[in-house]
């Protein structure tokens, strides 16, 4: 008899987890089978350098719901879930993290409030707590960038880039091709539904202190946040990005005018006619940038 199709496919990132992996799976796997949701758990291996494929490969026999990925180089968080998701066979993908840090025997709600409502399309673990490395600098760092993509995107976003999430596959893939191979790959799957008007409920969730050692850099990938916001918004509503300093550098331009002929004498000084062109090719790009994607095919 043909194996029977998931209704859950959970995609779990794994790289140097060795001490902690096996524990998720068994919590996961618990709260899936006492569920009764039919699933599988894929999880990516993404070439580690310890011993957690070894471990998952010694655990596999215990877990007939799991199979393994493994990866032969190091392609990131946001690969492992895309690739994960691309060869997902249930109707919901979940996404999470091996440390321990996400309630994964929550799953189920996640999945549960998906079933029981057609018009949501995405269901986000919205984080109540902080428990992440660099805490003073990561904070309001990750306040400013939510805050950011609240104004771009037009909605209030409790939580951006929580790990852990659960979303229907059918809506989800044309959006893959989107996602960047690291961290951001949360907040660009959560623009991604926003910025096309798919239903998006946040469930709060406790955030725990990871297990390991932390693999997010404060520096570079705070900049990788901010700029795939930026990206995002570019891509799906270029004008909200670039029409605002447009219409801000003719007006300054008009305003700089009108005192350059009350002063000088209907003279123009350089500045003014350099800000007030700069406004209006800014203008004329976002205005071509949204011609651009209002007649893409996607």
């Amino acid at each position: 008899m043909p194996e029977e199709k998931p209704y859950v496919t959970i995609v779990l990132p794994c790289y140097n987890e060795q001490d902690h992996v096996v524990k998720e799976v068994e919590r996961i796997c618990a709260a899936m089978d006492a569920s009764g949701y039919t699933y599988e758990l894929i999880a990516v291996d993404d070439a580690s350098t310890d011993e957690t494929l070894t471990r998952l490969r010694e655990a596999a026999p215990r877990f007939p719901h799991m199979r393994i990925r493994a990866f032969h180089r190091n392609g990131g968080s946001g690969t492992a879930r895309r690739i994960g998701t691309q060869e997902a066979r249930g109707e919901i993908v979940v996404w999470t993290d091996a440390d321990m840090s996400y309630p994964n025997e929550r799953i189920p709600e996640l999945v549960e409030i998906l079933e029981k409502d057609p018009s949501i399309d995405q269901v986000v673990g919205a984080r109540t707590s902080e428990q992440g490395s660099h805490k003073l600098l990561r904070v309001p760092a990750k306040w400013f960038i939510r805050k950011l993509a609240e104004i771009l995107a037009g909605e209030k976003i409790p939580d951006l880039n929580s790990g852990l999430r659960a979303f229907r596959a059918s809506v989800a893939r044309p959006y893959l091709r989107l996602l960047p191979p690291g961290f951001s790959c949360v907040t660009t799957i959560t623009l991604a539904f926003l910025s096309n008007q798919h239903g998006v409920y946040y469930l709060p969730i406790e955030y725990s202190k990871r297990a390991g050692k932390s693999k997010f850099n404060f520096v570079s990938d705070a900049y990788r946040y901010i700029l795939q916001v930026l990206r995002m918004i570019m891509y799906f509503n270029p004008l909200k990005v670039l029409m605002p300093p447009a219409l801000a550098l003719v007006g300054l331009g008009l305003v700089k005018g009108v005192f350059d002929v009350v002063r000088y004498g209907f003279y123009l000084t350089s500045n003014t006619v350099v800000i007030f062109l700069s406004g209006l090719l800014i203008g004329s790009l976002a205005l071509l940038a949204d011609l651009i994607v209002r007649s893409r095919g996607d």
